[in-house]
């Protein structure tokens, strides 16, 4: 049994305002929900410690609230006051984002994230890649913050006694420390909550024997298994310092566990935690008042042991969830899941946690939606190609073959970082091209949404900044229908047109039903409107009007990839629930052949096309770029 026969205070992480709020909403909520709970938990309940941002936290604010994550890290700042301590999580080559990133774009993460209130930032490497976590965790210490480095951990769902034990989470940082890499703390990551109590005893008891006393041992876990507060008695045994704790209703299932229950669990063994356990049921009725319009799905709140099967990490089972339901796809949950120890092992055994996570969990819905590596994930592909770094085992060759050919690249054996792609470039010139306002955290902001083949006119940065913010929020019924039918907000950086001299002279192509008709425009500039010249608008790109009549309440619903009436068929979503349109690949009056790629949908973060069902000529272009689509609204009209 735990005990110690003299007093131990164990330090406590607070993790409602950040890893809380991803793992139960997939970040989707709006910072002035919270900011009550997160005022009083600074400032009456004494907590010193809170996470804050990074994570699904960083971009969830401008992709789907349409809110700028860095005002809401400094409205957080404000609200806790100038001495608490608030930390972001950050993931190694990738950052804040989900793809890999250059040395300079990760320096100015740094700098910015120190600029709006972080004061710690814990940076893991999916893989346990040393090399990554050293080369990334310098632009942390150079921006003068706490460095918290991690060793990320996962109970393995298949038999391997190489990877993922005790030996080999020691020898990481047994290597960090001699390269000489200055660290503050260490953490034991467990996003999925996964690893059994004796690992992480084990584990904590020889990593502790390693590091110089002044470098704290923190642990964190999902109690997605409800194996967390076990996890944390082991690591308390084995020399843990402190430990990452929620409270409700942002607690337990797939979040932390809740500081009463470890608080209670440690009762009569002589340690206990660095907070006053009584001021949290304050904290919880704050926190329910704030989020009392939000929907809590029962996949995020309750216990799953079937997890140690499929190392899932909390962080992503909520937005997951969340993506499937939205693209009425939930149904196939289980099937997902019982994929996910193929591409794991498949893969390499690096760790569930993002965006190692997403990588599976798209590989494993791919593997059940077009059959097992009939599409490989361009994220899982390029992971097991190397471009993220080094896998803790060698991929299966078969499915590296598969790889290499479905997405044209040979292995890679370099730095990710060297092979990265200049996103900040890439921002810059978007936010030229649009005369959008030129600050680093503008810059930071597109480049951090930046995915390859997405068009920068989706790119959230841009919305955000042209206001034209996506809103997406996990509400009760009612709420959600008030909130869909609310105005995007406006933004001040939205550029205003131009006044013109004229005449311009133009086309317009407009769609009403299955008619089209294509008219000749000439606009001329109002009386007393400034001149600029004429070229400047003659430039601007036609525009193709939609206007699709309204389904009928009572009309049955189309078929998911076609319907056809009379001589014309209409192309649909492949997803019966609603997605984004991303890209349309034809225009009116071009020739298509059944299974030619015509559009592209946005699912599960991720790019799946839409293929004509017959073949024909495009009749009419239904749907824009940006539009959210489904069984009912139609992307494509093709005739015979």
């Amino acid at each position: 049994m735990i005990s110690t026969t003299q007093s131990r205070s164990i330090r406590v992480l607070f993790t409602p305002f950040r890893d809380g709020l991803q793992s139960s909403f997939g970040g989707k909520v709006r910072r002035d929900d919270v900011l009550p709970a997160l005022t009083y938990a600074a400032r009456q309940a004494g907590i010193r410690h809170l996470e804050f941002g990074g994570g699904a936290r960083f971009q969830a604010p401008y992709f789907y609230l349409g809110e700028d994550p860095f005002a809401t890290m400094d409205a957080m700042r404000d609200a806790a006051g100038p001495e608490v301590d608030l930390q972001i999580l950050t993931r190694s080559v990738s950052g804040v984002t989900l793809t890999t990133q250059r040395l300079d774009a990760l320096a100015l993460q740094a700098r910015l994230m120190a600029r709006h209130g972080t004061t710690w930032d814990r940076n893991f490497d999916y893989m346990n890649d040393v090399d990554n976590l050293i080369r990334t965790g310098q632009p942390v210490v150079d921006a003068g913050l706490h460095h918290q480095v991690c060793v990320a951990l996962m109970g393995l769902p298949f038999a391997d006694d190489s990877v993922h034990t005790p030996e080999f989470y020691i020898d990481v940082v047994r290597r960090l420390l001699a390269s000489g890499l200055h660290f503050d703390s260490v953490c034991l990551k467990d996003a999925s909550g996964t690893t059994d109590p004796r690992t992480c005893f084990e584990t904590a008891k020889g990593i502790k024997a390693i590091l110089p006393p002044e470098v704290l041992l923190w642990q964190h876990t999902h109690d997605t298994a409800s194996l967390g507060v076990a996890q944390y008695l082991a690591g308390i045994e084995g020399g843990v310092d402190g430990v990452d704790l929620s409270c409700r209703p942002l607690a337990s299932g797939t979040v932390q566990p809740d500081v009463r229950s470890l608080a209670h669990a440690l009762r009569g063994t002589g340690y206990a935690l660095d907070l006053d356990v009584s001021r949290i049921q304050a904290i919880e009725d704050l926190l329910a008042e704030g989020l009392r319009d939000y929907e809590f799905d029962p996949t995020t709140t309750a216990a799953d042991a079937r997890v140690v099967n499929f190392p899932m990490p909390g962080g992503a089972i909520g937005p997951n969830v969340l993506m499937m339901k939205d693209a009425g796809i939930l149904d196939r949950y289980g099937d997902v899941l019982a994929e996910f120890a193929v591409v794991v092992k498949a893969g390499g055994a690096w760790t569930s946690v993002t965006p190692g996570s997403q990588q599976y969990w798209l590989q494993a819905f791919n593997n059940v939606r077009y059959g097992r590596w009939q599409k490989i994930d361009p994220g899982y592909g390029r992971a097991i190609l190397g471009y993220f770094g080094k896998t803790p085992l060698a991929p299966d060759p078969k499915v590296v073959k598969i790889a290499c050919r479905q997405l044209g690249l040979a292995p890679f054996q370099g730095d990710p970082l060297e092979a990265a792609p200049d996103n900040l470039e890439l921002a810059r010139q978007a936010l030229a091209e649009r005369g959008l306002p030129f600050t680093e955290e503008n810059v930071f902001l597109v480049a951090a949404a930046i995915v390859p083949g997405k068009n920068l006119e989706l790119n959230e940065g841009i919305r955000l900044l042209t206001g034209r913010a996506r809103i997406s929020l996990p509400l009760n019924k009612g709420e959600r229908s008030a909130t869909a039918s609310a105005p995007a907000p406006a933004s001040p950086a939205a550029p205003v047109a131009p006044a013109f001299l004229g005449p311009v002279t133009t086309h317009c192509t407009v769609v009403e039903g299955r008619t089209t008709r294509r008219f000749k425009v000439t606009i001329e500039a109002p009386a007393g409107a400034p001149a600029v010249p004429v070229a400047a608008l003659a430039a601007a790109p036609i525009v193709q009007a939609t206007m699709a009549p309204a389904a009928s309440a009572s009309a049955p619903a189309p078929a998911r990839a076609g319907a056809t009436t009379g001589a014309t068929t209409a192309v649909y979503s492949p997803f019966q629930g609603k997605t984004e349109l991303v890209e349309v690949n034809v225009k009116v009056g071009d020739a298509v052949q059944e299974g030619q790629v015509v559009a592209a949908v946005e699912a599960m973060k991720a790019k799946h096309d839409v293929m004509a069902p017959v073949s024909g000529t495009i009749r009419s272009v239904d749907a824009a770029p940006g539009d959210a689509v489904g069984s009912e609204q139609p992307i494509l009209t093709i005739g015979g």
